[in-house]
């Protein structure tokens, strides 16, 4: 192959129109066939470096314009402008290891830190730290992902099977025991204040009774499904990610149904999924390195190929206009507009 790209070629000027005319017939068929919905070939991303070696594993955008991530590797919060691509680096104390990250209602950061067996806060004027740990009889929970009630009250999850709930003003702390054990990973809350998470291990999507703590299990209609992380739309229908199954699945509480899509391509693993102020369902797909975008209404999926190679997105969020992508693999912020066409 280099022998052949380092040879001259002396070309007549006929010979060169000839191919130039070659090349255009063979970029427009390249072209044509990119339009399929599935498989669209392009897409506009705004990308930000964070530090090396942070792999942020979830990203968080604030209302105030700033985006905060977890540097799981090294044991911060990240707290990006991305104007001026300044970056706040907060350390989180010995053997932090943080999951997730949420913005409060207070604007506050708040993270899920499995290395400290606690929920950490990160004010967002101070960036003070403070720590709520978990009871002692509830070690290594591998904390995940949390979510604030209509409360005021976060709800977490921990992978070695519990759920929880923290009461900030009260420094208050209930954990529960999931059913099957391991596997709580994404939560989610309604609307109207119902609250959801899936169990990647168990298989289920579980609702919570927030008053007494106890979880009913529904079951997705595919076996073995690996559902990982849940988000609510305006209508209160949660999404959830299969990443067993390779679809999407939408429970509705009103019906008390379930629907799946199955994601395009021939191995799909979808393992982040958001849904923006318009209702549309975006999934990180990781088999194709891709961002996919589902409308419900039309029931249509469009492929969008992320920057980088081995990107693998565990967690997306957004704001108004926007979806924000955390490549844990490569160390940057992804921004996708979500009003922008589907390429």
């Amino acid at each position: 192959m280099f022998k052949i790209a380092n040879e001259r070629v002396a070309a007549s000027p006929k010979r060169l129109l000839e191919s130039c005319v070659v090349s255009l017939f063979v970029v427009t068929l390249i072209g044509i066939a990119s339009t399929n919905d599935a498989h669209a070939q392009s897409a506009s991303f705004d990308s930000f470096a964070v530090p090396t070696g942070s792999a942020p594993h979830d990203v968080a955008p604030s209302p105030d314009g700033t985006v905060w991530y977890s540097a799981q590797a090294q044991g911060e919060a990240g707290r990006l402008e991305p104007r001026s691509g300044k970056i706040d680096r907060i350390a989180l104390g010995a053997g932090s290891a943080p999951h997730g990250v949420i913005v409060g209602p207070d604007m506050a950061a708040w993270i899920t830190d499995g290395g400290q067996n606690a929920i950490v806060r990160v004010d967002a004027k101070t960036l003070a730290v403070t720590r709520f740990p978990l009871p002692k009889e509830r070690p290594n929970a591998n904390l995940n992902t949390a979510v604030f009630d209509k409360q005021g009250h976060l709800w977490f999850t921990g992978q070695n099977g519990i759920y929880g709930e923290l009461d900030p003003q009260r420094g208050t702390m209930r954990v529960f025991d999931a059913p099957r054990g391991r596997g709580p990973y994404g939560i989610c809350v309604t609307p109207n204040g119902g609250l959801y998470f899936a169990s990647l291990a168990g298989n289920y999507l579980g609702h919570i009774d927030p008053r007494t703590g106890a979880a009913q299990v529904l079951e997705p209609p595919t076996p073995d499904q690996g559902a990982r992380r849940a988000w609510s739309d305006s209508q209160g229908r949660v999404w959830i990610s299969e990443w067993n199954a390779g679809k999407v699945g939408m429970y509705d509480p009103a019906k008390q149904q379930w629907r799946e899509w199955r994601l395009p391509g021939d191995d799909p693993h979808a393992y982040a999924v958001f849904v923006d102020d318009r209702d549309i369902v975006w999934l990180s797909e990781w088999s194709a390195n891709a961002l996919v975008r589902f409308d419900p209404r039309a029931e249509r999926f469009a492929v969008l190929p992320l920057p980088r190679a081995h990107a693998n997105v565990r967690q997306m969020m957004g704001r108004p206009g926007e979806v924000w992508l955390s490549e844990s693999g490569t160390d940057h912020l992804a921004r996708r507009s979500s009003h922008a066409p589907a390429d």
